[in-house]
């Protein structure tokens, strides 16, 4: 199934030091048996420098609900450059949206210092912050909970505290707000066939979270039906790798094209664990031949 979102953490997964995919993560203040692992780069650093930076990060756990999220995408590359030094990992499969932008925006910061990468990543959450004392002790809140790791903050917890602000037609089309889509593309202050930086238009993202009316709904108002995203995928590839049957129905029927293969030659039914959705898939295929 494809990731849920671009929502992201400006922390590692717990425990992690090369790298991670998303799901529940946290502020990386380990406990246990990081005492005998080896120093990270921030060890090159100044103490008073480090001090202040994991005070930061420490304090960042309260500031996640009026961070934007390029704003956490910029912490989350800091933290890792901090932690792990520059970015050693391959670059996450197309299936997951936000590994790849956790990763681009970490492997961006080239061979940035850990020093430099503090002090940007300190400068942040003043400026979210400006009243932040880093005298002060931190005081935990009800959104976060403790676990293995120290504090955790989800994804899912970032996706549902968007400040109505910071929303875009993509984050209504998440939500599956019919009506401001609507009232949006009729008054034509958006197009339907917009695309997001990852060349994702309102119909993948509908097909993605499985909102079968929306996804009618947009075909009404002309959505391309075979656009394909920066990686080459449709809808069709979407609904079918989310397996979502009755999505994939509607499209076949509205005429989505299953031959059509995307950057790594795969078809529609080649990116589904579905046996149902498989079997449709080429039944129509075969049917058109």
């Amino acid at each position: 199934m494809l990731a849920r979102g671009p929502w992201v953490s400006p922390y590692p997964a717990s425990g992690a030091t090369t790298g991670d995919s998303g799901g529940e993560l946290s502020s990386g203040d380990e406990s246990g048996d990081v005492a005998d692992s080896p120093p990270g780069p921030e060890s090159e650093a100044p103490k008073s420098l480090v001090e202040l930076f994991e005070k930061a990060a420490a304090h960042l756990q309260g500031l996640v609900q009026v961070a934007s999220r390029e704003q956490l995408l910029y912490l989350y590359a800091r933290y890792k450059q901090v932690k792990v030094g520059n970015c050693n990992t391959p670059k996450p499969s197309f299936f997951d949206f936000e590994g790849k932008q956790k990763w681009e925006a970490w492997k961006a910061l080239g061979d940035s210092s850990p020093s430099q990468a503090m002090q940007e990543y300190i400068a942040l959450v003043k400026k979210l912050d400006p009243n932040w004392n880093p005298q002060m002790p931190e005081k935990k809140g009800k959104e976060v909970n403790a676990g293995f790791g120290g504090p955790v903050v989800s994804s899912l917890y970032q996706e549902e505290t968007i400040r109505e602000e910071d929303k875009n037609i993509f984050d209504y089309c998440r939500e599956n707000n019919i009506e401001h889509i609507t009232k949006a593309i009729r008054s034509k202050k958006v197009d339907v066939n917009m695309k997001d930086e990852e060349g994702r238009a309102l119909l993948h993202w509908a097909c993605d979270r499985g909102h079968k009316e929306l996804v009618t709904i947009l075909l009404q108002y002309t959505a391309d039906i075979n656009c394909q995203d920066n990686e080459g995928q449709t809808a069709l590839h979407y609904a079918s790798a989310c397996e979502f049957l009755d999505i994939v129905e509607l499209l076949l029927k509205c005429g989505a094209d299953p031959t059509l293969r995307d950057q790594e030659g795969c078809l529609p039914e080649e990116v589904t664990g579905c046996k149902a959705v498989s079997l449709v898939l080429q039944q129509h295929t075969a049917g058109k031949a």
